[in-house]
């Protein structure tokens, strides 16, 4: 079993090099990378990684097409901000000697986030399909929330990936005006009416969700930050459609 790692960048060189270090069970490394103007190709190079630039596509095309680009028909795909734990690198590698194989396989993803790592807030286990063979499985989504589609079975490793995610509340604020841009679109393109009353009573019901029902309170400080950007999150996907 060889594997494929890819990474899709743009301007991620404070996060290439963790990720590519952490790809120990990889065969071979593809960043495809969408025009960064930082160190991030010059890095990725450096670290033995094949670079390719591409024009960006779409979160789900640009994989699919790093996927297309790969030796090897089993792909790894890690985001710049991600990285493979020591165990779940180790287990990567152990499958090829499992006695049964699946079509691909999940693992949990643990957010390190403003200096905590999150255990809670609807934020973990948050399984991730993200080693998968190409001919059976099959990035889709095209705004945000993008995933792979696997047609055959999937297994569940126990390692963690680990999330590199913001380490500022300017930051947050950034991703979540980017990402709300993408919902909004998503939800118009879909044919989506939004009414008033979703604005009135979505946010403070995913507050309360984040915050008490997922247990985001046992996060501390961050617990509460996450729910209620969360709530803000929500608010600012259905103002915007209903503004466009």
């Amino acid at each position: 079993m060889l594997i494929s790692a890819t990474i899709v960048t743009l301007n991620e060189e404070r996060n290439i090099a963790r990720a590519i270090r952490s790809l120990t069970c990889a065969d071979e490394i593809l960043v495809v990378d969408s025009g960064s103007t930082d160190q991030t190709r010059e890095i990725a190079q450096s670290l033995g990684a094949k670079v390719i630039t591409e024009p960006w596509r779409g979160y789900a095309a640009q994989k699919n097409f790093a996927a297309g680009q790969a030796t090897h028909d089993w792909i790894l795909s890690l985001d710049a901000d991600e990285a493979l734990t020591p165990e779940l690198a180790e287990q990567i590698a152990k499958i090829e000697a499992s006695q049964t194989k699946a079509d691909a396989y999940a693992f949990p993803r643990l957010a390190h986030y403003l200096g905590r790592w999150i255990r809670h807030s609807g934020w973990y286990p948050d399984r991730k399909v993200r080693l998968y063979h190409r001919h059976h499985a099959l990035w889709t989504g095209d705004y945000v929330h993008e995933s792979v589609q696997v047609s055959g079975t999937t297994a569940v490793l126990t390692g963690d990936l680990l999330h590199y995610t913001c380490d500022s509340l300017a930051q947050h604020r950034m991703t979540l005006n980017r990402y709300t841009d993408l919902a909004a679109e998503e939800l118009l393109a879909r044919g989506k009416s939004i009414p008033l009353s979703r604005l009135v009573f979505d946010p403070p019901w995913t507050f309360i969700r984040s915050y008490l029902l997922q247990r985001g309170f046992l996060d501390g400080p961050q617990g509460f930050t996450i729910a209620r950007m969360a709530a803000l999150y929500t608010y600012q996907k259905y103002a915007k459609a209903r503004r466009r």
